[in-house]
């Protein structure tokens, strides 16, 4: 079969929908789709292919009704996609990886930048009439050159965030794979050998000024910081999220603020996104932005390059460029 159904499932940038207009047989959507309307879509043989996002879920059940051929993702990742049953049901699966490395690198730094400094609390100090003049004690904040930064989790992210924090005069420590760990040859660290320090997941925790984290959402990465991790880090510590919310147990989270168990948080991502723990966005000690370490011109449109092309090639029953399963 060679003229699958493309389901759009929410607007995309340029030059995606240009890709998927010229191979022709493509459904977009104009808002949204809800889960509903998404199950009815897959499962009732009027789509082939879907070009998804994260918000939308393809769980074990839905992949055993579903009539797809395959699964275009606008994303790196695909915790979204149950990739074992979408395997089990010969549902291919492609991504978008490589292109956002820098963009949420720049995120992590920004992140620790705007904790570390108070900015966003600065900025409300002047925006609400409460800057008199220049005074001593006035929205002092932390230092972030010379301090210890942690990389939970050592791919293609966390090592451009080590290169940004080396520029600011940091020392790297990372675990590559926590809560366990692995080794690492010296091939893998390439210009980094010699630079940063591979550490065990507890020494990680405990020595870190900042502990921020590059995992993937998995079985054992979920709620990889609990009230147990957060009890164990510096009581100066500041926890910086680009990674996937429910690595973070946000309601413990919150508490561990609340108390000053840790000094700040700065997040990305959230554990039942786009709802916050209740009393998160309450917190001064909080950077919180809306999921947006990939939200560039560029990189937002290579990734829709790159999904329009992943889904045509799956829907002409080619290999696409990306595959995951």
């Amino acid at each position: 079969m060679t003229d699958r159904r493309i389901l759009v499932t929410s607007e995309i940038p340029e030059p995606g929908p240009s890709i998927l207009r010229e191979y022709g047989n493509v459904t977009f959507c104009d808002e949204p789709i809800d889960a509903d309307a998404l199950r009815t879509a897959v499962t009732d043989g009027s789509h082939g292919v879907v070009l998804a996002q994260l918000r939308d879920r393809f769980d074990a059940d839905l992949l055993s009704r579903a009539t797809l051929a395959g699964i275009s993702n606008y994303a790196v990742g695909f915790d979204n996609i149950d990739v074992d049953a979408a395997q089990r049901h010969g549902i291919v699966v492609g991504n978008t990886p490589g292109v956002l490395t820098d963009s949420t690198a720049d995120i992590a730094m920004l992140l620790m930048l705007a904790t570390a400094r108070r900015a966003v609390e600065a900025d409300r100090v002047v925006r609400t009439g409460g800057f008199q003049g220049w005074q001593p004690n006035l929205m002092l904040g932390t230092d972030v050159s010379g301090r210890t930064l942690g990389l939970a989790g050592f791919g293609r992210i966390a090592k451009a965030t080590a290169r940004r924090a080396l520029g600011f005069g940091m020392t790297v420590l990372f675990c590559p794979r926590p809560p366990s760990d692995r080794d690492v040859a010296d091939h893998e660290l390439g210009d980094l050998v010699g630079r940063v320090t591979h550490v065990d997941w507890p020494t990680l925790v405990r020595e870190s000024d900042f502990l921020s984290l590059h995992v993937p959402l998995t079985d054992d990465t979920r709620h990889l910081v609990d009230a147990d991790v957060l009890a164990a880090m510096r009581d100066d510590a500041i926890l910086i999220n680009t990674a996937r919310g429910p690595v973070v147990d946000e309601t413990a989270l919150v508490e561990a603020l609340r108390d000053g168990v840790i000094a700040a948080a700065g997040l990305d991502v959230f554990e039942r996104e786009p709802e916050l723990a209740p009393g998160l966005a309450d917190l001064p000690n909080t950077v919180l932005l809306p999921h947006v370490g990939s939200a560039t011109v560029s990189v937002r449109s290579e990734m829709a390059r790159l999904s329009a092309l992943n889904a045509v090639a799956i829907a002409r029953g080619e290999e696409p460029p990306h595959r995951v399963v």
